[in-house]
């Protein structure tokens, strides 16, 4: 798939996260980037909400893992690793199982864990343009 980049309005992100799942087709490893405070939460929010994830949802910082039940059946993993110092952490909290269980997995700061990640996900970056706009790219 091609690079794509988009200017979004964050009064947009309702709408662009069903973009991005039409984009990302069977994948369900995505892999989020950019610095503190560039929208990735926000965005993922906007994303479980596209999927059917009616509980509410925050960041998964303190516990790295959050899991949210799917109306449709099964549910969302959303993943933080930022307070990570290695990828043995996320060994040991079992994150494998949770990167090959075939359900959507939203990772935030994927650079923290490189070597346990599937070679087939899909890259979504962030970079704040404007206090309300971002751009974002993405790429499988």
């Amino acid at each position: 798939m091609p690079e794509a980049v988009f200017s979004v309005h964050l009064r947009e992100l309702p709408t662009f996260a069903h973009t991005l799942l039409a984009a990302a087709g069977p994948h369900r490893v995505w892999l989020f980037k950019g610095d503190l405070g560039s929208g990735k939460t926000t965005l993922i929010k906007h994303i479980c909400a596209a999927l059917g994830v009616t509980s509410p949802t925050s960041s998964p910082t303190f516990s790295i893992i959050n899991v949210y039940p799917r109306a449709a059946g099964g549910v969302v993993y959303h993943v933080d690793c930022y307070r990570l110092k290695h990828a043995g952490e996320a060994l040991d909290i079992g994150l494998e199982e949770y990167l090959s269980s075939g359900n959507y997995c939203l990772v935030e700061w994927p650079e923290k864990i490189e070597s346990l990640l599937p070679d087939q996900a899909f890259v979504v970056e962030l970079r704040k343009q404007e206090p309300e706009i971002r751009q974002i790219t993405y790429h499988a």
